[in-house]
């Protein structure tokens, strides 16, 4: 049977699964040989997630939150919904995607300057202009 195609969208969870992955494992200390151990995800299917080969299922998205002790939107955006909002999380975005797209705050453009600075108070908690 004949997989279907993926999204844009899906290619970009991927991505950002894969990093937020490996970003957690590292500060863990933990190899992926333990989430296997633990979770019962096979090493081959666990491999693809850090590779950004596969998208994880609703259920596996759960055991890997479980064992990093993290919500599953931290591992996985399309579950980080409130009252029917969608959260963006804008540690996946890059320069690049700063670049190809266009941000907003009630329909106003964002300027690169300032989203660059947004990104810098997130990662820092500091604040200088």
């Amino acid at each position: 049977m004949a997989r279907t195609e993926l999204t844009p969208q899906d290619i970009e969870y991927k991505r950002i699964i894969s990093s937020k992955l490996r970003s957690l494992l590292n500060s863990s200390g933990k190899k992926q040989i333990d989430i296997t151990r633990q979770s019962g995800i096979p090493a081959s299917t666990l491999n693809g997630y850090f590779k950004g080969l596969a998208l994880p299922s609703p259920k596996n998205v759960a055991k890997l939150a479980s064992f990093f002790n993290v919500p599953d939107y931290e591992i996985d955006p399309r579950f980080k919904k409130d009252n029917g909002k969608e959260y963006i999380d804008l540690t996946g975005i890059s320069q690049t995607d700063s670049e190809e797209k266009i941000f907003s705050y009630e329909g106003k453009e964002i300027p690169k300057r300032d989203l660059e600075l947004i990104r810098r108070i997130l990662e820092t908690g500091e604040y200088d202009e």
